[in-house]
């Protein structure tokens, strides 16, 4: 049977990627994708994981989400924070994605610092598929993830004698 990714075979290399060829790779992940796994921890420790869409400055991503939403209490309760980023996998060598460890922050709408978030934010468009006007901007909080650390996989990395998983550390 011919072996389509000869690469992929045999012990995975173990050089790190320099830094900013790394920062730009988790940068075109975050910026080409929106949907991601938020992992929040719930009153009784259990994990409680929920799908968003997201927007990204960045390493940082953030979403809408209401203050009374399951994963918003967890938030305000234990700001402690996981996402989850994958690209559409279709066999070893697409394997790519992003798991970014880090805290959780909501800014209302009136917070001076949401202001920069939500020019990021394509709202206009869910304002027309709600029947909404543009002309009332949504008064909804925005949750930022600051990521302290994330787990950047991409199988592909391989293929140039890299280690598929690469971690970045803020500084």
């Amino acid at each position: 049977m011919p072996l389509t990714n000869p690469w992929l075979a045999g012990p995975s290399p173990d050089r790190e990627l320099p830094q900013d060829v790394l920062e730009e790779r988790i940068l075109n992940l975050l910026s080409a994708h929106n949907t991601a796994v938020i992992a929040t921890v719930s009153a009784d420790g259990s994990p409680v994981a929920t799908p968003v869409r997201y927007f990204s400055l960045g390493f940082e991503i953030f979403y809408t989400s209401w203050n009374d939403s399951v994963k918003s209490r967890n938030l305000r309760r234990d700001p402690r924070v996981s996402a989850g980023i994958v690209a559409p996998l279709v066999g070893q060598a697409s394997s790519c994605g992003a798991q970014l460890f880090g805290t959780a922050r909501t800014l209302e709408r009136d917070d001076p610092d949401a202001d920069r978030y939500w020019e990021a934010v394509r709202w206009q468009a869910d304002h027309v598929e709600r029947g909404r006007s543009i002309d009332d901007p949504p008064t909804d909080p925005l949750t930022v993830i600051t990521p302290t650390r994330i787990l950047y996989t991409e199988h592909w990395l391989r293929r140039d004698g890299y280690r598929p998983r690469q971690v970045w550390r803020r500084a």
